[in-house]
């Protein structure tokens, strides 16, 4: 959807004499003739209606496939009466674009956010108002006063304000991170394009590279600005033709990683067969520690070329399909691993349908919401090991083990720091055992058996430690100073009775509890003082033999603090 190239090379043409004739005042009228040419050009009525229907086609299919991170984008005109029939075209084919809400209908706002955001359009005109304005864009503009508030909504990424017109304020000088495209239909030059295209060039959380719509022509000017101003090399600006080249290639490589693997189910069956191809295959892709780091990458460029081209018809349905199956098992393998991989309502409309439609099959859906603490859920419960234990899925039930032992032993470290680090070391073993795993023995379901029951013995193994300061008749903080003054015990190898060590560490718990009454006081060197020096007279009266007291003080301190802190939150 460019600007015919005919006339625009015929302008551009013209500009190139009036520069080389001077600066006459004939060619300074000349020149604003051929700048009011361009404007007729631009914002020609049939013109702004296609560019309209093009800009709404391709901002929803981006929101659609998840490649714009929040929907934030902005759309630059020549001027401020084309920017307003424009902002009329695109409302005529969204009215619902300019209804003011706080935010996208099913998304649910937090206190926090409720403060911040403000009823707004989706889409607003950005720009000076002037007295002499036609009616209608002078209220279409709205008054000076609003365009702090703008300024503040566009840049709260959950706000409702989404889409910007603009003509010349927000090009320089205001930095919204999410903001991943921008649509340029304006001539622009030089370093004023460089600052242009930076507006979506901000590092944010899921956004790979920013978009650059070219409604007018300019890639030229981009190339000449980038090698004039820019260190950037001009072959690594991807434009949609490389986009395109990469997701195929990509798809080819996956295809290939998968060749073993019958992934029919996936576009042919049940939803519940469906789902159960995608459980398979991100089983098949975590056969080995390599090829499952192989899949990842691979995929990280898919998502990265795609989120680029996504909206252009040279990408088939079936490399479409095939492109939201590897999406998909990567969301799977990372809630597995990390647990913050996009919600399944946040992939493709394909998996969202799978999902409600099989939403009564036996655990098959679990697996998206396994291995991750849920609101006050206890994460020590049998019902969390119950429902792993029914999977068959060997990789899939040590990754969500291992996922929910990081959690469990995460949970206890608030309680006992020194217990929850020696929980982390034992994980860690066998973490890196699993990930020597070979491919030859991936297949071999009885070895993977034997991993997964390694990991269930561990997290049986903090289950009964968690519970451990029951036996020995007291509470679950006075045992954390217990297991730090038996452990240096051991390290210095020397005997202390058991009946002693648990009076000491009750002894413990009340001279901190007395320092930690004051809310700033482990900020404080004077009371951090009295605890120190409290405590030394403590392991005196009670006999603890003459270790080093400056390590027994900081463990017992860095207990002491990380407890209260979680303790109050």
């Amino acid at each position: 959807m460019l600007l015919d190239h005919a006339k625009l090379k015929e302008i551009e043409k013209y500009y190139k004499e009036c520069a080389k004739a001077g600066t006459s005042e004939y060619q300074i009228e000349a020149s604003k003739k051929a700048t009011t040419s361009l404007e007729v050009i631009l914002g020609d009525p049939d013109r702004l209606k296609a560019v309209a229907g093009d800009f709404v086609g391709h901002y929803e299919k981006r929101v659609e496939e998840c490649a714009s991170v929040k929907g934030k984008v902005m759309f630059v005109s020549s001027s401020r009466q084309i920017a307003y029939n424009l902002y009329r075209e695109i409302i005529a084919l969204r009215p619902q674009w300019a209804e003011e809400k706080e935010c996208d209908d099913g998304i649910v706002l937090t206190e926090k956010e409720r403060k911040e955001i403000k009823p707004v359009a989706k889409i607003k005109l950005v720009m000076t108002r002037d007295k002499d304005d036609p009616l209608e864009l002078y209220n279409a503009i709205g008054p000076k006063e609003d365009k702090k508030e703008l300024d503040r909504q566009f840049k709260n990424a959950g706000s409702n304000f989404k889409i910007a017109v603009i003509v010349d304020m927000w090009l320089t000088g205001f930095d919204v991170p999410c903001l991943d495209t921008i649509y340029i239909d304006k001539p622009v030059q030089q370093h004023s394009l460089i600052q242009t295209i930076s507006r979506v060039n901000r590092v944010y959380e899921g956004k790979e590279a920013g978009l650059v719509v070219d409604y007018i022509g300019i890639k030229s000017f981009m190339n000449a600005a980038l090698k004039k101003y820019s260190s950037v090399d001009r072959d690594d600006f991807e434009d949609i033709g490389k986009a395109i080249v990469i997701v195929r290639d990509q798809l080819d490589l996956l295809a290939k990683l998968f060749t073993k693997f019958d992934s029919r189910n996936y576009f042919s069956g049940t939803p519940l067969q469906q789902l159960d191809c995608l459980n398979r295959a991100a089983e098949y892709a975590q056969l080995t520690d390599e090829i499952e780091k192989r899949f990842m990458k691979m995929v990280k460029r898919l998502r990265s070329a795609y989120n680029l081209c996504c909206s252009s018809e040279e990408i088939t349905n079936q490399e479409r399909d095939r492109i939201h199956l590897y999406f998909a098992i990567k969301s799977i393998i990372l809630k597995l691993t990390r647990g913050d991989a996009p919600d399944t309502d946040a992939m493709n409309e394909r998996v969202r349908e799978m999902i409600k439609e099989a939403i009564i099959s036996d655990g098959v859906e679990e697996i998206f919401k396994l291995g991750q603490k849920e609101g006050n859920a206890d994460i020590f419960s049998d019902e969390y090991m119950a429902k792993i234990e029914k999977l068959k899925l060997p990789n899939t039930k040590i990754k969500l083990l291992q996922n929910l032992l990081n959690l469990a032993i995460a949970e206890y470290k608030k309680v006992n720091k020194i217990k929850g680090v020696d929980f982390s070391k034992k994980l860690k073993l066998l973490v890196d055992k699993y990930n020597e795993r070979k491919e030859d023995l991936a297949f071999a379901t009885d070895v993977l058996d034997d991993v997964a029951g390694k990991f269930a013995e561990l997290f049986k193994e903090l289950q009964k430690e968690r519970n451990s300061f029951m036996e020995l008749g007291i509470d679950f903080e006075e045992k954390a100073f217990y297991d730090i003054l038996k452990a240096i015990a051991v390290k210095y190898q020397f005997e202390y009775p058991e009946n002693k060590l648990i009076e000491l560490s009750r002894a413990v718990k009340i001279i901190v509890d007395d320092k930690a009454r004051y809310t700033d006081w482990s900020q404080r060197n004077d009371i951090k003082a009295e605890l120190k020096v409290d405590l030394i007279l403590i392991l005196a009266a009670h006999g603890y033999p003459p270790v080093t007291r400056d390590e027994v003080f900081k463990e017992i301190f860095e207990q002491a603090e990380n407890f209260k802190k979680y303790s109050t939150m």
